[in-house]
């Protein structure tokens, strides 16, 4: 087993001297990232025998704390050649029709999770922008909110480039489930019905809606990328769509209720 540097450069996103990265028993660094964890003077622990204090849990979720940050320019020049899927040669110079699949291996831009990937940086996109309204309005509760959407769909993106799990989207005293279980029982959670708009609603409500129903099509999408069955990693994300959608209905509910201000 290989542990490369885009694996740990995920891990830490931010790479400080002297932080810990997981490297299992037994594994060996590719040289890029033995250059990396010797240029940061990293310490390597072993996942299995960490402590519950640690960020990663035993199944491979990334908690809160890891990916709700500021966002940072994603692209690492850094690292092993990447080889075409198709012929499995190391390309030097990236064709236009290609693009990056996996810090291993390029692909055509027509490639399924090329396609996932380019729709959740469009909802990332829209998030960014109803956020900004949603600031410009003066609905702070909203627009951090927003704010920590738009981080999960850095996080989502990140886990699908790496092929692992991806988190669990928690809000502020919300977690996945909750928020799922309000999304169903809005009456007993938030003291309304559930939610039918129309030309009334104000405009941030509208954008809400328009961002849910797009994270509905990307679960689709999704499906369709990973296949059925789909591996473990790609059925978290199909899921976390899923979740995504509830979400935005949940602070769509929210909104109506007044609890967003």
């Amino acid at each position: 087993m290989y542990v490369t540097e885009a694996e740990l450069r995920d891990q830490l996103r931010r790479p400080e001297p002297g932080a810990r990265v997981e490297v299992p028993k037994g594994a060996r660094l590719s040289p890029s990232a033995a250059d990396f964890v010797k240029q940061w003077s990293l310490e390597l622990v072993d996942p299995a025998v960490q402590g519950e204090t640690e960020t990663t849990d035993t199944i491979g979720h990334h908690h809160h704390e890891d990916w709700n940050k500021p966002s940072v320019f994603p692209v690492n020049f850094a690292g092993e050649l990447p080889a075409c899927i198709t012929c499995g040669t190391p390309l030097k110079k990236k064709p236009s029709e290609m693009t990056q699949l996996d810090s291993h291996s390029f692909a055509l831009k027509t490639h399924p999770r090329i396609k996932l990937r380019g729709e959740v940086d469009s909802l990332h996109s829209l998030t960014l922008l109803i956020q900004w309204m949603a600031k410009d309005e003066g609905n702070e509760a909203l627009a951090a909110d927003l704010g920590t959407i738009a981080a999960y769909c850095r996080e989502l993106t990140s886990a699908e480039y790496n092929a692992r799990t991806v988190a669990e989207l928690e809000l502020v005293n919300w977690d996945a489930e909750r928020i799922h279980d309000a999304t169903h029982d809005p009456a007993g959670t938030l003291g309304i019905p559930h939610l039918t708009i129309d030309e009334n609603e104000p405009k941030l409500q509208h954008m809400l809606n328009i961002a849910r129903s797009k994270s509905r099509e990307i679960e689709i999408t999704a499906m369709e990328a990973f296949g059925t069955p789909a591996p473990a990693w790609g059925a978290s994300i199909c899921h976390a769509f899923n979740r995504l959608s509830s979400t935005y209905y949940f602070l769509q509910l929210r909104m109506k209720a007044g609890l967003e201000k």
